[in-house]
């Protein structure tokens, strides 16, 4: 895709979930979301023993907050530092005000998850719930050596990507919605499987999930390589 024809893409992105924030949040996200829910507590079991005190993550993908970026930053042990990351600004603003009394330990950015840049080894987890999916699947590719680059040794990454292939995926009203324009994009079950493997992760879980009335999803946990000593 070219660059023009992505940022074109983005901005659309951009508006749409901006519009239907308030649809999007009361379809699909609840405090309590169970899978969701489910995974994060896979992946910081999985934390290594040097992050069980203070853990820093960041979430692609925060959207308004809940559940996951409240959960995390409701978690004692470990006190978690979480950086929100979403490309919308009415999602945001709605982030702003879900997890009002924890700015002490949350960063929220607005933007392109692929344009983001961090240091070497800053976090120890990131996370991408239904949030990686909407990048063309080569920008998945460039993303996910990033994250791998911005993750501490060991450190784990926690996604899903759709089952299916499909380089391009539109809808034009989702969710019922005028301006509901959305796009998708994924290698596959195996294919995504392999773009992690590739940028130096190994495969913790991999586990197949059709979430109620929404497409199938591979949920993966993967964790970069410990340093050499």
């Amino acid at each position: 895709m070219a660059e023009n024809t992505s940022k074109d893409m983005k901005a659309r992105l951009k508006s749409s979930y901006d519009a239907v924030a308030d649809t999007y949040n009361a379809a699909f996200t609840t405090p309590n979301d169970p899978v969701r829910l489910h995974y994060l507590e896979l992946l910081l079991s999985r934390l290594p023993s040097d992050s069980q005190r203070t853990a820093s993550m960041l979430e692609l993908g925060c959207g308004a907050g809940v559940p996951a970026t409240k959960h995390l930053l409701q978690i004692d042990k470990p006190l978690i530092h979480v950086t929100g990351n979403d490309l919308s600004t009415a999602q945001l603003d709605l982030a702003r005000r879900n997890l009002a009394g924890y700015e002490d330990r949350l960063t929220l950015v607005e933007g392109d998850m692929l344009g983001l840049a961090f240091p070497s080894e800053t976090f120890d987890a990131v996370t991408g719930f239904y949030s990686i999916i909407h990048l063309p699947r080569q920008e998945q590719t460039q993303l996910v050596r990033k994250i791998a680059s911005w993750l501490k040794p060991s450190g784990l990454l926690l996604a899903n990507f759709a089952v299916d292939e499909s380089e391009v995926n539109v809808q034009e009203k989702w969710l019922g919605e005028e301006k509901g324009w959305m796009h998708w994009s994924s290698w596959g079950e195996e294919g995504s499987v392999k773009m992690l493997e590739e940028a130096g992760f190994s495969i913790l879980l991999k586990d197949t999930k059709q979430v109620e009335g929404d497409a199938n999803f591979v949920w993966l946990i993967a964790q970069k390589a410990a340093s050499e000593k």
